[in-house]
């Protein structure tokens, strides 16, 4: 079968050739005056002997009246009616006011304004299979009407459940956090994630003609059942990072004071004891305690 055929053909908007509301509303208040002041002083002529082709043409005014009415709708500002006749799609009108259209032609309101998502809280596994707790805000319109009415079955229904999709599919991708590998993480780089976040929303959810316009993790920690686990890993691997940070920044020191001494010809020191200076000087730029400082009164060697 041919690919193009497998998948379904998407509808897109047209304009509606809606009429405009108040014109019709001044023409059907007409024909309903003179077709209900036709109908009784038709049947005083009728009493006279005549009068029947005013009954009856009074009776059929306002049957049209009656049936004009059903094809008034108002349209407020960011709304939009889907038109169908006998099924088949007429177009969207986004014209605000009074609209007119004929009455046997099906109307179907679409709001179009932006609505605002705060997504519940699910629990999903992180890159390294850690259980998360994690939940977002979307901020979402329809942008196409037809494709929102004809392409799926309840697009806001479809919304919801797309968004806690794309929610796991993002959260999956990345770790909750990492000190090692410099990855982007759920917690270190918000940015990216939200980004990831409106890209995979807008993928999944065009089909129903809906652009998403922002969104953004609202909360994102670690489920209950390891959080105090990984907490304390969050700060072994805290502790392990400033330790690196602190040697790598006392070798250079070390190495400094070493070249310092030699080249102003301060003190000249042979292997043993420069390994000696060595050892020391990392003692006291690394240690956690305050040195007690020894004076040698005597000669060096």
């Amino acid at each position: 079968m041919d690919q193009e055929h497998t998948h379904m053909a998407r509808s897109r908007e047209v304009p509606a050739s809606g009429y405009n509301g108040f014109l019709m509303l001044a023409v059907t208040l007409a024909l309903t005056v003179v077709s209900g002041w036709g109908i009784p002083n038709g049947i005083w002529a009728a009493e006279a002997g005549g009068g029947a082709m005013m009954i009856l043409a009074s009776i059929l005014g306002m049957v049209l009246a009656l049936f004009a009415w059903a094809g008034f709708y108002m349209l407020q500002p960011n709304q939009g009616v889907v038109i169908t006749l006998f099924g088949e799609y007429r177009g969207t009108d986004r014209t605000e006011g009074l609209r007119w259209v004929w009455p046997w032609m099906g109307k179907k309101k679409v709001n179009v304004r932006a609505h605002n998502v705060h997504s519940e809280r699910i629990k999903i596994n992180d890159k390294r299979g850690n259980p998360v707790d994690i939940a977002c805000n979307v901020v979402w319109r329809v942008r196409d009407t037809a494709q929102a009415v004809f392409d799926v079955d309840d697009y806001k229904e479809f919304v919801n459940i797309q968004i806690e999709a794309g929610l796991r599919t993002v959260g999956a991708r990345h770790p909750y956090d990492d000190f090692e590998e410099n990855e982007t993480t759920l917690r270190g780089h918000p940015e990216v994630v939200n980004s990831e976040l409106q890209t995979e929303f807008n993928e999944r959810l065009s089909v129903a003609g809906v652009v998403v316009d922002e969104a953004s993790l609202t909360h994102l920690a670690y489920a209950s059942e390891i959080a105090g686990a990984m907490l304390r890993r969050q700060q072994a691997e805290a502790v392990i990072a400033a330790r690196a940070k602190l040697v790598a920044g006392a070798v250079s020191m070390v190495q400094m004071a070493l070249e310092k001494l030699s080249a102003d010809g301060i003190v000249e020191l042979d292997d043993e004891r420069r390994a000696a200076m060595v050892s020391n000087l990392m003692v006291v730029l690394c240690g956690e305690r305050e040195v007690n400082p020894v004076v040698n009164a005597g000669s060096l060697y």
